[in-house]
């Protein structure tokens, strides 16, 4: 969509979805509106997304992003998807609020590691892993819009496959979101 919400050159919109810290629950919702993804993919493109196997990010008129912000590299995930996307949806509890990763947030991250994995029960070979590989933990887990601006908010955990087409068909048409409170639903 352009400014003024047409679709991009090709008459199909470009889509783009990735999940941060969360359960992948907002994508199987996704999945949930069964038939009318055949409708959706005459109106859209996908970009990167898991339903494609599509591991890059090119320009994008939409992209949904479920999960909180736990780490290093979903400050980068999230940064990159708002930088390539016209509009951005949070999708789920935690892109809106930090949902269950930020139940984390009342207790300090070093004993959160330490109950995890060094006093954690059943662990073998106790130790709080450092591989170099590993994306850096930050402090604190944060809802989306506290690292980028997010154009809409879509809350459940997860939200219903009827919440979430009516919120793309909102979108792609160019029409104000009306979700009744029956959509909403948190599991």
């Amino acid at each position: 969509m352009n400014a003024r919400n047409e679709p991009a050159a090709g008459g199909k919109v470009r889509v783009a979805t990735a999940s941060l810290a969360g359960c992948f629950g907002c994508h199987m919702s996704l999945l949930d509106i069964d038939e009318r993804i055949l409708d959706l993919v005459e109106l859209v493109e996908f970009d990167r997304t898991p339903l494609t196997d599509i591991k890059t990010l090119g320009p994008c008129d939409l992209g949904l992003i479920e999960g909180g912000v736990a780490n290093a590299e979903n400050v980068q995930v999230l940064r990159e998807f708002r930088r390539q996307c016209k509009v951005l949806v949070a999708l789920g509890a935690c892109a809106v609020t930090g949902g269950i990763p930020a139940m984390r947030n009342s207790v300090p991250l070093a004993e959160c590691l330490d109950e995890a994995f060094v006093h954690g029960m059943g662990l073998a070979n106790a130790g709080i892993p450092d591989d170099p590989e590993l994306p850096l933990l930050l402090s604190q887990v944060h809802p989306i819009h506290e690292v980028v601006q997010v154009d809409y908010f879509l809350p459940g955990c997860p939200p219903s496959a009827e919440a979430i087409w009516s919120l793309l068909t909102a979108v792609l048409e160019g029409r104000a979101l009306h979700l009744p409170l029956a959509q909403l639903h948190y599991d």
